[in-house]
């Protein structure tokens, strides 16, 4: 284990393990500890301890740990994972750049209710290097982030099903920011007959509203004010739903205007049960989604919405 995660272990922070082999085993200890040593605790009908996983790719923040206490009051057992996924990058200098600090996430993390801290080093989930068996997102899966970044969310969905076949949760959690993943690992889940259950948590904002994002970092106080510009698009989305489709895009795109640096990539109102675009004359529940760069950070946020 490296030196400094031993370091941050003799804090009040969970147990990590770097291998499938130890976080098995470290589950089935917290399981035996948790049956028989608590009143109250919530292991199942079956006598089973309930286990949650939350996937993430560290650089931790209150949106992730929104997530953790969610896991806490619905399972015996919590997991974080924290694995920054070679497959999911289509940019070797986007994933050279991803925040990582381990040390500061267990920090983090204590007090909050996990257990154990699954920290898988690369060779550990990928041992034979490039992985030629995938799973595949289908046609979500290339729209939106996915034509943006291609091949992301076949990464995204290869790594989820290796977690859970890893961790063996009966509940998985995601936040609502990501709502394409949201959307495309419950697809996955539903289609594969795998036995575990999504539980979404709504977007956590700052006091300004902008959603909280690990990349929120690389904004410099010049880029943290144009990044705004994200939930002010959706702000006036919603206000403009009763008006129909058009007006909703009309009044979310002049939310946009004249902010320098903001490049938008897409903007779209999807169906929330296709994650397709809905269609001109559509009434009914909807999702704004909306990607744009702000200077070097590429940043997504959505909003549920409904077209009157």
């Amino acid at each position: 284990m490296p030196q400094a995660v031993t370091d941050a272990l003799a804090a009040d922070t969970p147990i990590v393990a770097l291998t499938v082999a130890d976080v098995r085993r470290e589950i089935d200890d917290a399981a035996t500890r948790r049956a028989t040593g608590a009143a109250g605790s919530a292991v199942s009908a079956s006598g089973r301890a309930r286990v949650a996983l939350v996937p993430t790719m560290g650089a931790l923040h209150a949106g992730h740990l929104a997530l953790v206490d969610r896991a806490a009051e619905i399972a015996d057992v919590v997991v974080v994972s924290i694995f920054v996924n070679p497959l999911q990058f289509n940019d070797p200098a986007d994933l050279e750049r991803y925040p990582r600090d381990l040390e500061g996430d267990l920090r983090t993390l204590a007090g909050h209710g996990v257990d154990i801290v699954f920290a898988p080093l690369v060779d550990e989930l990928y041992p034979h290097g490039d992985q030629q068996t995938r799973v595949t997102a289908g046609r979500v899966g290339t729209l939106f982030e996915g034509r943006s970044r291609p091949g992301h969310f076949d990464g995204v969905l290869t790594v989820v099903s290796k977690l859970i076949n890893s961790v063996g949760p009966q509940h998985i959690l995601f936040g609502q920011k990501d709502a394409q993943q949201v959307f495309l690992v419950s697809q996955m889940i539903a289609d594969l007959n795998m036995p575990v259950q999504v539980e979404v948590v709504e977007t956590v904002r700052d006091p300004d509203e902008l959603a909280l994002s690990s990349r929120n970092r690389f904004l410099d106080a010049r880029e943290r004010r144009a990044a705004l510009t994200l939930p002010h698009m959706l702000e006036a989305a919603e206000s403009a739903a009763d008006r129909g489709i058009d007006a909703v895009l009309a009044a979310a795109q002049s939310a946009a205007m004249g902010e320098a640096l903001v490049e938008v990539d897409y903007l779209a109102i999807v169906h929330p049960e296709t994650f397709l675009p809905v269609d001109d004359d559509y009434h009914g529940p909807a999702r704004a989604i909306v990607a744009a760069r702000v200077g070097d950070t590429r940043l997504i946020d959505n909003a549920a919405l409904y077209l009157g």
